[in-house]
Parts: C-alpha cells; structure tokens; sequence
C-alpha cells in the first residue's frame, strides 16, 4: 500500500484513507469494518463527525475477527473548538480515545484554527460551532497554548503524531516559531476547483505531509445543500475524457490529481464497490498533461468556509 513517510517519527501513512465525515451512526460501524475488509488502512475521523464510538466499534470487530492488527490500522482524530484551552485538550483527547476503544490516535489534529467556548461535554456532544442559544461564542485561547497541550498528548502517549486542518500558511508558520514538536500533517480541502498550489508548496518545503478532504469538490456538499451553482467535477469533460482514456472512473481520476503528487486522501462511500474503486486509484499514472488539465479547473472555490456562518470565523479571509 502507497504511503507517506511522516517526517518527525518515520510512521507510514496511507496515501489513501477512508474519511468518516457524513457517515452516519446507524451504519458506521458496519461501514467502518467492510472498509477495513475491503483493505482500507487509515480511519479519517473527528470528535465533531459524532461517529467515534460507532467507527471504533466497526475497528474492533475488526481487529476481534482478526482482519487487522491495531499496529497496522492508521486513526486519525481531531480536536474540536470548544476545547482549545489547556486544561480541555487531554481530556477531550482522553473521551475520544475511550468513544473509539484504543488508547491512542497514530494522528490527532486541531480541527480548525478558532477557539469556542468550552461546553461542558456531558451537557451537549458534539457540541458543534454554537452555543445553546444558537450563537457562535469565540474565546480568547492563542494557538500556542492549544499546540503545547496537543504536544503534551505525544509525551503522555495519547497521540504518537499531531497536526492541524483548515490551517494557512501564516498560522503554519506562527506554530513553527514556538513548536517543541512540529505539525507533522496538514489536512485541507484540496480538489480541482481549490488547488491550493501555494499552500501545498509552503507545505512540502516544510516537509508537512499533506491530506485532502472533499477530493471530489462539489459532490461532497450535496446532502447538505451548499455545493454552489458549478459542475459536478465528476462530469467536468476534461476529468471524464481523462478517466475514458485510463479506462478508469472520474472518481479515480480526481483521487490520482492527488496521490500521485504526494497527497493523501480521505474519500467516503457506502458503496462496496466504490470503496474498491476510490482505493485502487493508485493503479495507474495521469502525464504531467493531465494534472496540469486537471489544474486549470481551479476557481478557488470553497466549500467548507466557517464565515459563511459567522464573518468572526473569516479564516480563509
């Protein structure tokens, strides 16, 4: 299986994982073991999804009926708003750790640069982005106070790698100033309408491996109502005649843009045998031609924009 080396501690990570954002409880777990069957290595996931205990207990059927060892499964969880202060961060980390049944993440990411107000979570979990009454209440936490107590999860064991989502440069580079241990991966949404081409190569300078989220840009917002008033990129003429050409599928095409440049995906589906497909993307190789066709797509469209609900978030302004 295709990796990417991590620069800190030399762990492996799949190159392509599978992302459990919109999976829904009552099928997670079922979802969780047929992609570990189907040979899945990486478990995208996140304290706000509100999957956790359900995805860990698809891993540990797993792991019982003896599909995996724990050594060879890559989790991946993230740090939600609410619990940015110092105090929040291991307990928080603790909770996620015991929803999934291991004792401890292989990479726990700060999900968003912005610090909410804690909310307590045996009142209300996820807590999601706003308060009982509906609001959103920002707090004043620094990033650094957050990126010392998620380093004290690698000294106590809790995470063996950590990192940021939805970060910029700028906020990259502030945590390079004062880091003991440095962000070993940054997981952003990244597909041909959003190449990200300055950022992914600050990244790569840096050697912080990247992750892509929403690798199929639009499709993924559908359920939910936002994908904007654009084509699907998996009709776009450029990605369908590339995929006819490789006799591959669209999906397949937007997955290799990615890996084979380096970067990791997390796509999601409930299909076994798109599960297959989205995991065999690494099959075959597009020309220099095709990636940079695939490029030009780029209309720096975002879709996951936190200021869409309240301008105090602008994190991308």
């Amino acid at each position: 299986m295709a990796t990417v080396v991590l620069k800190r501690t030399g762990d492996k990570m799949p190159l392509v994982g599978f992302g459990l954002w919109k999976v829904t409880k009552s099928s997670c777990a079922d979802t969780v073991y047929e992609a570990i069957r189907a040979g899945y290595r990486l478990l995208d996931g996140a304290g706000d999804y509100g999957n956790e205990k359900e995805a860990g207990e698809g891993l540990r059927r797993a792991l019982a009926d003896g599909l995996v060892k724990r050594e060879e499964i890559f989790v991946t969880s993230k740090l939600w708003n609410t619990f940015h202060k110092r105090e929040h961060v291991a307990a928080l980390a603790q909770k996620q750790l015991e929803l999934w049944g291991i004792d401890y993440f292989d990479l726990f990411l700060v999900h968003f640069p912005v610090a909410l107000q804690y909310v307590d979570p045996n009142h209300r979990y996820p807590p999601e982005w706003w308060g009982d009454d509906g609001k959103v209440h920002l707090q004043n936490t620094p990033m650094q106070e957050t990126w010392e107590a998620m380093e004290a999860l690698v000294d106590s064991g809790k995470a063996k790698n950590i990192g940021v989502s939805n970060c910029q440069g700028s906020i990259i580079l502030d945590i390079l100033r004062y880091a003991r241990i440095e962000p070993q991966v940054l997981q952003v949404e990244l597909h041909p309408y959003l190449t990200q081409e300055a950022l992914v190569k600050l990244a790569k300078t840096l050697g912080l491996a990247i992750t892509a989220y929403s690798s199929f840009g639009p499709q993924g917002y559908v359920e939910l109502g936002i994908e904007k008033d654009v084509p699907s990129l998996l009709s776009v003429e450029s990605v369908a005649s590339i995929a006819a050409e490789h006799k591959k599928t669209p999906a397949q095409v937007l997955l290799r843009w990615a890996t084979q440049r380096g970067i990791a995906v997390i796509p999601k589906s409930n299909s076994a045998a798109r599960l297959a497909e989205n995991l065999d993307c690494n099959s075959f190789n597009l020309t220099e031609d095709q990636i940079k066709s695939i490029s030009t797509l780029n209309i720096n469209l975002r879709l996951n924009d936190p200021s869409e609900i309240d301008p105090r978030l602008g994190i991308f302004a």
